[in-house]
């Protein structure tokens, strides 16, 4: 008989970053609060997962190389209106949150804070 776990389909979020061991960070949490994780290393990369992976919620870094969190998130917005994005960042930066805010981005996450309380609110939003 399947297991209850298995019918019961994890939430998939895809994680964003060009920072490695920051990515690596919050997979192992995220996969430690029962959410299944698919990582991309770039806007572009992230772009082609959007689509073909269908993400639950997408954590997207500002600032990456090729494509910038911002460029990439007008791309998703084009394709998927609703699906939930929150920004990833080590700096504040008023410009930034206008140009997201602007975008309909669900949240931002600092990456000096601390994670479990940025988890909370991915929780709060995809369950």
């Amino acid at each position: 008989m399947a297991d209850k776990r298995d019918k019961m389909k994890k939430k998939k979020i895809l994680v964003v970053d060009d920072e490695v061991d920051f990515v690596n960070i919050i997979k192992i949490r995220l996969e430690a609060n029962n959410y299944e994780v698919i990582t991309a290393s770039g806007g572009k990369e992230a772009l082609e997962k959007v689509l073909r992976d269908k993400p639950d919620v997408v954590l997207l870094d500002v600032l990456m190389p090729e494509i910038g969190g911002i460029d990439a998130l007008a791309k998703i917005r084009q394709t998927d209106k609703d699906l939930p994005v929150f920004m990833i960042t080590g700096f504040s930066n008023e410009e930034r949150f206008a140009s997201a805010n602007k975008l309909n981005a669900t949240g931002f996450i600092m990456k000096t804070s601390d994670l479990q309380k940025e988890i909370e609110k991915i929780k709060a939003i995809i369950g």
